[in-house]
């Protein structure tokens, strides 16, 4: 072996001066977008007040976000890998800061998921670049896996500084602050960014290919439209014809992957056992929690009557438990193994998600206390480890392809949860009885949503308005039992599945690159 390999070598395994201060920065990014995503759940019953958008309409600013990202994430992630990572993540943040101000002024619902949509666009640019940096900012597995963990945790308390400073902000501004709160982060991020991360890319990426980044967007979006269309509507023409043109799209889009010298993605990741177990838990994972999820802000505040900043730190335990299991998971993993980590994970949360079966409308705060808490120290296991195995299952030059990888497939089942798992939540409550003497159009209101019915019931006499809101919650509260239900069965499932599937995976103890 040459001087100049044995040089390159020892180069590729030492660690880098600063790493520890450009982690810093990405996990700026992480916050940013976590802090986005919880805050939504918070602002929905003042947004559905002022813009009154109609229970699709509300759907649709849910999940158009996750229907985005998931359909950019694998093209953004390529393309980091080939234009630098720190050039795509300052020019994301930047772009993320100002559609985040658009957001917050949006001025009817059709705007409101325009921008949303916008919003999804600049977030594809975000996640990929930070895991991948971290992938080549850390070349030793027993720092990266701290590094992934640090990167988690981030994830987790902006899941937990969301709700509360976005409950703050909810009692004291309008609910567009709560995307405000975007811009001073953004600003630290790509001020200190600059001078802090170091820039990476694939040496040999080959070109961009546009054909591949048309097919992969179309076979996402299309895919997730039908299913959403689907589990709210039943299968119909329109659905049908949108699925199959996203389908068709996606296998045209391996194809060519497959055909490529230099593939957008290169679908021979998929060959290594640990790398697709990891991503299939990781989807399965946030398909059966997200849609519960995005209710629950609901739930505390229109049906338990909280506050918004007492329904975020009633939601804090999850994210607290979360930061906590995801520091130690890696050490975890080693000490026992990764399926016995991952499984073990899901397992707590899918029993976490049985236990809200158990919901009523005046349930106790220690039943849902407790639940969060054991989502929280799951998810923080489960998700750790994963993105470990999928970071160290493939060369560095790939870490942006193998981390939007990781990113859509999160992405995806947070449009594919709160699509399926949130339709069931809105077709049980669009059933409930409204009292006879409500009229249609207050009785119409009512059934758009909780918030609509909220409303309807201040317009009604006192015991009409107060059997119409009582009917609307208990109607909510089945709808959230049933989800839960669902998700806990999900969860479940995919505890087993990684059992299995992870079987024999590992975690590096020394650099090998």
């Amino acid at each position: 072996m040459s001087q100049n390999v044995l040089t390159a070598k020892r180069t590729a395994i030492e660690p880098r001066p600063g790493r520890w201060l450009a982690l810093s920065v990405l996990v700026l990014a992480v916050l940013l977008v976590a802090v986005d995503a919880t805050v939504l759940g918070l602002a929905t019953p003042f947004l559905s007040e002022d813009l009154r958008p109609s229970s699709t309409q509300l759907l649709w600013i849910g999940d158009v976000y996750s229907f985005v990202i998931a359909g950019l994430l694998v093209s953004m992630g390529s393309l980091g890998d080939r234009i630098g990572r720190k050039k795509l993540l300052l020019c994301g943040s930047v772009a993320f800061g100002a559609v985040s101000a658009l957001n917050a002024y949006a001025t009817s619902p059709e705007m409101m998921i325009v921008a949303r949509a916008l919003l999804g666009v600049a977030g594809a640019t975000l996640m990929p670049a930070t895991l991948a940096l971290i992938r080549n900012l850390f070349h030793d597995p027993r720092e990266r896996s701290l590094a992934i963990g640090i990167w988690g945790a981030t994830a987790s308390a902006g899941a937990a500084v969301g709700p509360v400073v976005g409950g703050f902000l909810l009692e004291h501004f309008w609910w567009g602050s709560v995307f405000l709160i975007n811009l001073p982060v953004m600003a630290v991020l790509v001020l200190v960014g600059i001078r802090t991360l170091p820039e990476s890319r694939d040496p040999d990426p080959g070109p961009w290919d546009l054909p591949s980044v048309a097919l992969s967007l179309i076979g996402v979006v299309g895919v997730v439209y039908a299913v959403k269309e689907a589990a709210a509507h039943g299968v119909h023409a329109e659905a049908a014809a949108v699925g199959a043109v996203g389908a068709l799209a996606l296998v045209g889009f391996v194809r060519r992957q497959l055909r490529l010298p230099r593939p957008l993605l290169d679908m021979r990741l998929f060959q290594h056992r640990g790398f697709s177990g990891a991503v299939l838990a990781d989807l399965l994972t946030v398909l059966g929690l997200s849609g519960l999820v995005f209710f629950l802000s609901q739930f505390f505040q229109l049906v338990q009557g909280r506050e918004p900043l007492e329904a975020g730190l009633a939601e804090l335990p999850a994210a607290v438990a979360a930061v906590l299991a995801g520091l130690v998971a890696g050490l975890v993993a080693r000490r026992h193994s990764v399926r016995a980590v991952v499984s073990g994970g899901l397992a707590l949360v899918g029993c976490a998600l049985a236990a809200l079966t158990l919901l009523d409308t005046d349930t106790g705060y220690p039943l849902l206390g407790g639940a969060l808490l054991a989502v929280g120290v799951g998810a923080g296991f489960s998700f750790t480890v994963t993105a470990d195995v999928i970071l160290s299952s493939v060369p560095k030059e790939q870490a942006g392809s193998a981390s939007a990888v990781s990113e859509t497939a999160y992405e995806l089942g947070a449009a594919l949860g709160i699509a399926a798992l949130g339709s069931i939540v809105t077709g049980v409550y669009r059933d409930f009885a409204v009292p006879a003497e409500a009229n249609g159009a207050t009785a119409a209101e009512a059934r758009e949503s909780l918030g609509g019915a909220v409303e309807a019931a201040e317009t009604l006499p006192p015991g009409t308005g107060t059997r119409l809101l009582g009917a609307a919650q208990e109607a909510f509260v089945d709808g959230l039992r049933i989800a839960a239900g669902v998700g806990a069965a999900v969860l479940l499932a995919t505890a087993v599945a990684a059992w299995f599937l992870l079987r024999g995976q590992r975690l590096a103890d020394s650099a090998h690159e």
